[in-house]
């Protein structure tokens, strides 16, 4: 085992490549014909959004340092130009493979089921033309800004992400050449509807609406070829927080930089002009590998507004509806219940409205003293700042720490933490050179015996909106261990003073790192001594060096590791003496995985614990992140029944396979078994058995997946 270096490169993925394993796996639930037609749109939209952000901030990432003359390896040995070269070739077979999802597959299906989507204007037929000029004039003629370039108009600036149609035009009775633009607004509905008769429906996209009448916003002009074009910029942020006087200030200046970063993708629709395509390279300064010739609509995330279309309901996965918490039911107080013993919750397939609740009633009661929260992503129309905000103006203490670096949030973040402060809340813009990503809230309450801290713990954001589709776990505790911790943790916040003892906790970026890396240690020297030894952990990316070595060096003392890793995974498995022990599985279903749950054996006296972190150098060096251990017999029951099940999962989960690949599980001759919708199952089932009969919650299941 001395011999074997398990930091050598050759045991490691590329983490951007991994990424785009996960994407792929995405795009598969969209490939997958057992899956109800609409969901699979949704999955194609997903797969695109998720590109559009690795755009934006990983191959931006990668440009600047190549930009930069950064050489220094990846944990994989690739510098960044080899990785920008690896994941080009790699996006481009990607991309292929969504836009052959959409015209072989989901085109055809959609019109066999009623939906015909017309993807050029050439298709209509006169009536149908008429509709849309008649539309085109009444409602999106007035938004519109056609914008020409000559001599005295120079190149417009393009902003990050929006659909545009370029054109080339020239003046009536002239022959020279002139390029032209108009923004395909994104006020307006991209989706028009045309009148159809009966249950079938037609629609087409915003932009074909407007090719087919540039004409009218040119009119002393005629229009030789038009063409869709967008372009993705960097959107990564550069902060030097050290000279940044407000950071508040600083972060709402560079949010306007956004969308003027360098452009670094272009896509255009398959066929463009070649002069046109020829202006366009040499305006935004792109060079041929980033551009991406598109046959098919442009920015596939517009799926998402086909999904919401009415009447396809039997085309779409029944929505669960989130169940009451057996341990909290309607009406309680939530203190006494706390008080009884520490309470698990399990979203989105238990409700998110108790966190809510837990807020709402510190609000209102005469004896809480102080409530501290820590926030990173939030819903648009947020109740819990609404109650933070309340409890302000009851006079209770309430302290914010509201991080304004979460990232694509940071606009709605600003808005949060102004509307605090003017509330009376005291907020904490997070630590320099630190994200906050950490889920937390402290309730300070006076009772009979003394004061009593109440305290949630979570592995997801305060977003009741995102709560009902990402899978977190949470949990409620009274603890005077817990409670002291979390004091500790929100005076390291305010006034940055650090605890000369953790009871319970694990905080990053200072112990959180060496305390996986003791209890890695633990099971590895358990089974060298012949004791029990195994790891089961889930999360939702592992790429962090040190983290990898410890569990190859544990896999190669013989403890038996089961990983389940939602995105990315720079571990290699079955590689003899380093990961024979190790098995990687990635489930993407219904509901984003997002809990982060880790299981060590100990010798048959297993732990458990759930955070905010994952196996990543940014979680565990470089933000506020929170580790917790769950004690209560019961509660760690759930816990491991939960990892056992997404163990169990042959519908679902892919595999990592040796060559680096994923594949679904082999379930030839195994009865099906999907963990997210067994899990739906057992809320219901839970949530019935604590409710009287005639006041039972009626739910629609998931259609189980047959072969």
């Amino acid at each position: 085992m001395g011999e074997i270096d398990f930091c050598n490169p050759k045991y490691y993925t590329n983490r951007e490549l991994s990424w785009i394993l996960f994407d792929h796996r995405v795009l598969c639930e969209a490939r997958d014909k057992n899956i109800p037609l609409f969901e699979r749109l949704k999955f194609l939209s997903i797969s695109a959004s998720n590109l559009d952000e690795f755009f934006m901030i990983r191959v931006a990432s990668l440009k600047d340092m190549v930009n930069a003359g950064y050489e220094k390896k990846d944990i994989a040995g690739m510098t960044p130009s080899e990785q920008l070269a690896a994941i080009d070739a790699a996006i481009h077979e990607l991309v292929d493979l969504q836009y052959s999802t959409w015209n072989r597959s989901l085109i055809p299906q959609l019109k066999k089921n009623g939906l015909h989507v017309i993807d050029r204007h050439e298709e209509l037929t006169e009536e149908e033309g008429a509709f849309l000029d008649k539309y085109f004039e009444e409602n999106v003629y007035p938004v519109l800004t056609p914008m020409a370039v000559d001599s005295s108009r120079p190149f417009p600036l393009v902003r990050n992400k929006t659909l545009n149609i370029a054109a080339l035009v020239h003046k009536k009775n002239q022959e020279e050449l002139e390029f032209a633009t108009v923004q395909v607004p994104s006020v307006l509905d991209r989706i028009v509807q045309l009148p159809t008769e009966g249950k079938a429906k037609k629609v087409i996209f915003l932009e074909e609406i407007i090719e087919r009448n540039m004409h009218k916003l040119f009119l002393n002009y005629d229009i030789v070829c038009a063409y869709p074009f967008r372009i993705m910029r960097n959107a990564d942020l550069s902060i030097e927080e050290d000279e940044a006087a407000d950071l508040l200030k600083e972060i709402e200046k560079q949010l306007k930089k956004r969308q003027w970063g360098e452009a670094i993708r272009l896509e255009v629709e398959e066929g463009m002009d070649k002069k046109l395509l020829k202006i366009l390279e040499k305006e935004l300064h792109l060079e041929k590998q980033n551009l991406y010739r598109i046959p098919g609509p442009l920015d596939l995330t517009v799926l998402m507004k086909l999904y919401g279309l009415e009447g396809f309901e039997h085309l779409k996965t029944p929505k669960h509806v989130p169940q009451q918490v057996p341990e909290l039911p309607q009406g309680c107080s939530i203190f006494d219940e706390i008080r009884k013993g520490d309470i698990l919750l399990h979203h989105p397939y238990q409700t998110f409205e108790p966190v809510v609740d837990f807020i709402r009633q510190a609000a209102r009661d005469p004896e809480v003293l102080a409530i501290k929260q820590t926030l990173y992503r939030v819903s648009g129309n947020s109740p819990i700042i609404s109650a933070l905000a309340q409890a302000a103006e009851n006079g209770k203490q309430v302290t914010v720490l509201v991080e304004l670096k979460a990232r694509f949030d940071e606009e709605h973040n600003i808005v949060w933490a102004k509307m605090l402060e003017k509330a009376g809340c005291h907020v904490i813009y997070g630590l320099v050179g630190l994200k906050t990503h950490s889920k937390i809230t402290l309730v300070v309450r006076r009772e009979e015996d003394g004061i009593r801290r109440y305290v949630h713990l979570g592995t997801g954001n305060y977003n009741d909106a995102t709560a009902k589709l990402y899978t977190d776990i949470g949990l409620f505790t009274c603890g005077e261990a817990v409670g002291q911790d979390a004091t500790a943790v929100f005076n390291m916040l305010s006034g940055y003073s650090e605890p000369l003892v953790w009871n319970k906790l694990s905080v990053a970026p200072l112990w959180l790192k060496d305390k996986f890396l003791y209890l890695i240690d633990r099971e590895k020297k358990n089974a060298l001594g012949g004791h029990p030894a195994r790891i089961v952990a889930k999360m939702n990316s592992l790429c962090d060096r040190d983290i990898i070595a410890a569990l190859y060096e544990a896999s190669a003392a013989g403890v038996k590791i089961d990983l389940i890793v939602r995105g990315i995974c720079c571990l290699r498995t079955g590689i003899k003496g380093v990961s024979e022990n190790i098995t990687v599985r990635s489930i993407v279903g219904n509901f984003l995985e997002h809990s982060r749950i880790f299981y060590f054996e100990n010798d048959e006296n297993y732990e458990i614990y759930c955070g905010s972190a994952d196996w990543m150098p940014r979680n565990l060096e470089r933000r506020v992140e929170i580790l917790f251990p769950v004690d209560r017999p019961k509660l760690k029951e759930e816990l491991l029944h939960i990892l056992q099940s997404q163990l169990k999962d042959n519908v679902k989960a892919s595999v990592l396979q040796e060559d680096g690949t994923y594949t679904k599980v082999d379930k030839r001759g195994k009865s099906l078994f999907q963990s997210q919708e067994t899990f739906c199952q057992e809320a219901l089932k839970k949530a019935r058995a604590a409710v009287p009969e005639e006041v039972h919650v009626t739910r629609t299941f998931i259609p189980e997946v047959h072969q």
